[in-house]
């Protein structure tokens, strides 16, 4: 499937200033800008002059974010066998679950459940797949809202991190579960907190690529906001998703698939990839 960018170059500029604690009046005088023009680039103006000297001052990359101003880059298309992206509407905006499996035993493994786990509970079906597991990003209503169901009440063991228990899970410590392993797969957890106080990234070999599913940690061009830390929002990504090779597929909570290399040279977050 095609999805939109989650975040817009706007959006961007709005979760920098807000996780550094920068006020409209703080970026003019560091950037030598109006507040005008602040003003304009928060509400979509995509000025380029103005990005351009905004945007060290935001810790971002200025060409990638006058890129994404002019909708000027999108990923590459994700089609890795074995590995389903389910995207639902919840409210007013969608959000991504997942499914990976193994080819010979047909085992398969489910990362979140969306609004509606319907789409998924249907593709299990019809494939003829034997759901082993589910593992959750994070515990954020929009990503478990169909828990129950998926997992026909606690028949199919659910695991979250400890630092945000929920009703039907199991909860794991980072240290004490290593690794995973259903069929010819292996999920690794990996720590990418701070836009939730648990937020796991689910690192997936035994595929033709590795595959990270990453919740809310990334975005393609962007990132969950540092709801809890963003500095550490930004570090854990650093240390636990940047350090992948870089054809690691990133399934992101929203928009579209993405890879390691190409965040590395398009997300304006992380200026000291480009």
């Amino acid at each position: 499937m095609s999805l939109p960018l989650e975040d817009l170059f706007n959006d961007v500029i709005a979760k920098s200033m807000r996780g550094l604690g920068i006020s409209d009046a703080d970026l003019a005088a560091k950037s030598g800008i109006s507040a005008n023009d602040i003003a304009d680039a928060k509400n979509g103006k995509a000025d380029d002059r103005v990005l351009r000297k905004m945007a060290p001052h935001l810790q971002l990359d200025g060409l990638a974010l006058v890129t994404m101003a002019h909708n000027e880059w999108r990923p590459l298309a994700v089609n890795l066998p074995c590995l389903e992206q389910f995207n639902t509407a919840y409210h007013d905006m969608t959000v991504n679950s997942y499914l990976v499996w193994d080819a010979d035993t047909k085992n398969a493994v489910a990362f979140d459940t969306g609004a509606d786990a319907t789409p998924m509970i249907e593709f299990i079906q019809a494939k003829g797949l034997n759901l082993s597991l589910i593992f959750l990003t994070h515990t954020h209503g929009d990503h478990i809202a169909d828990l129950a169901r998926l997992s026909a009440d606690g028949a199919v063991t659910v695991f979250v991190h400890d630092k945000e228990p929920c009703a039907g899970a199991k909860t794991f410590a980072l240290g004490e579960a290593e690794a995973w392993e259903s069929g010819g797969l292996k999920i690794e957890p990996r720590s990418t907190w701070g836009h939730s106080k648990g937020g796991i990234t689910y690192v997936v070999t035994g595929l033709k690529q590795p595959v990270a599913i990453v919740g809310d940690a990334l975005f393609a061009s962007s990132m969950g906001g540092g709801m809890v830390s963003y500095a550490d929002a930004l570090a854990t990504n650093r240390k636990e998703i940047f350090t992948l090779p870089d054809n690691t597929v990133i399934c992101p909570g929203h928009g579209p698939m993405t890879t390691v290399g190409e965040e590395k040279e398009h997300n304006p977050f992380y200026p000291e990839f480009k």
